[in-house]
């Protein structure tokens, strides 16, 4: 039987947590629930009074919910918070934490198809009631659109011969699991850089398959608009991608570009940064090596 910990063995525990400086008597967000492990310490800091909700899409999540009268565990994706809280009447929060990316569970179970480490169908949805997989993406896209997938959600600058071969194999049958598509990618995977240049591919379709991108927008959006005045978001990353659109809006409220300046040159920022950049002890990357890449942000609303 799998345990919490083996579902997800939550990176940055403590700090992410105590980002949220917690009121034992406050709201809060848990929105990437997982196996729970950042929900229990975030329970275990609040009072009888205080409130916590959490997100998630993945169906497996639920057989972890927490048997607490303070939690409700809602199964949907993140980027629905706002509507989903309103439903609980909840129109205002004191904190926010996210841990973005895949959980241990999702990459270690072979038929979800996230881990380049297993033959599997090429699947790679985070809940299974998406319509698109990864077979449809490496199956149906056209040239282009597979060409922009792995420019921008996998930073391969070959990324136009990457596409150009899909196509020209598909062509001649489907590409059905993970095997065939290392099989038809072979000559972009040297020896030397074989499994960095694979996890590229891989997390740009399932950034793909799951819109990563536009939930993280969407979800940053709605927590300013929900988060209290002096209320603390706390997101931990594990790609470039992800750490750069949480550190501009955190920094002034935007994706891309610069804010407009007042008369007098300045202009409002919506957070103040709590924390400079956390990243995980060596100890801890030692014990958990999926937390070798994380970045931890935190930042208060003004």
């Amino acid at each position: 039987m799998m345990t919490k910990m083996e579902y997800h063995n939550p990176v940055l525990l403590k700090e992410s947590v105590d980002g949220l400086n917690i009121k034992p008597d406050g709201i809060y967000v848990d929105v990437t629930f997982g196996g729970g492990g950042h929900s229990r310490e975030i329970l275990s800091r609040l009072g009888p009074n205080g409130k916590l909700f959490a997100f998630d899409q993945d169906e497996d999540a639920q057989a972890n919910a927490i048997d607490d009268e303070r939690f409700t565990l809602i199964p949907e994706n993140f980027q629905y918070l706002k509507r989903f809280l309103r439903f609980y009447n909840v129109k205002a929060v004191n904190g926010i934490l996210g841990d973005l990316g895949v959980s241990s569970h999702q990459f270690d179970v072979a038929e979800r198809g996230f881990s380049t480490r297993f033959e599997a169908e090429l699947d790679m949805r985070m809940s299974k009631k998406n319509d698109l997989d990864a077979f449809k993406v490496v199956n149906e896209y056209e040239q282009e659109q597979l060409k922009d997938v792995f420019l921008n959600y996998g930073e391969l600058k070959n990324a136009p011969a990457i596409a150009r071969v899909i196509i020209e194999a598909r062509e001649q049958e489907p590409i059905r699991n993970s095997e065939d598509l290392k099989f038809i990618l072979a000559r972009f995977l040297p020896a030397h850089k074989s499994n960095k240049i694979l996890a590229q591919i891989y997390q740009a379709i399932r950034i793909e398959v799951n819109k990563e991108m536009d939930v993280l927008k969407e979800f940053l959006l709605q927590s300013l608009e929900i988060l209290e005045p002096g209320g603390r978001l706390s997101v931990i990353s594990y790609h470039s991608l992800e750490d750069r659109l949480v550190k501009r809006f955190v920094k002034n409220g935007l994706f891309e570009g610069e804010p407009e300046k007042d008369f007098f040159g300045n202009f409002t920022v919506p957070f103040k940064t709590i924390e400079k950049l956390i990243v995980p002890t060596a100890e801890e990357i030692k014990l958990n090596n999926r937390a070798r890449s994380a970045k931890l942000r935190v930042a208060e609303k003004c």
